[in-house]
């Protein structure tokens, strides 16, 4: 068998006039999260954790900001897209576990359905997916409510 890990991390600064999306959720806020796409900073984890697993680069590479086609688009899009590209790279997932790192707003009742996208988008099993939520105490640019960030990391397994 062989397995490989990857590690991914995104932020995005929050701002006003935006969708705050989330695993694919939509969550009622005052600000959502500035960046080209829907700027999903769990969901853009997720694909570099696989990306970087697989050796197949991140999401900038893959998906460019300076390309229009990209303009608002779902995270969630891009995620399949992601799932396709690791098949047919000959890699299946295994699991992941992220985790969202926001002062607020409080993430813990969306968490099962960003769970459910993540898998649907993937075509693995709900239990291969975990998602957290945690503060930062007030401290840093999370714990000001000057941004958002999310960290991911996966197992992939090589199967041909």
């Amino acid at each position: 068998m062989n397995f490989r890990t990857g590690l991914g991390y995104d932020v995005h600064r929050l701002t006003e006039g935006r969708k705050l999306i989330m695993g694919g959720v939509n969550i009622p806020y005052e600000k959502g999260l500035l960046g080209h796409s829907d700027a999903d900073v769990l969901v853009h984890a997720i694909m570099d954790a696989l990306l970087g697993a697989c050796k197949l680069g991140d999401i900038g590479r893959h998906f460019p900001d300076t390309d229009p086609q990209y303009k608002d688009i779902s995270s969630i899009t891009l995620l399949k897209h992601v799932g396709t590209l690791l098949g047919k790279n000959g890699y299946r997932v295994i699991n992941i576990d992220s985790i969202i790192v926001a002062q607020q707003p409080k993430m813990k009742a969306h968490i099962p359905q960003m769970e459910k996208n993540i898998a649907n988008a993937l075509g693995i099993p709900l239990e291969d997916i975990n998602v957290k939520a945690t503060t930062e105490e007030e401290l840093g640019f999370t714990g000001s409510g000057e941004g958002i960030a999310a960290k991911a990391v996966c197992l992939v397994e090589r199967i041909n």
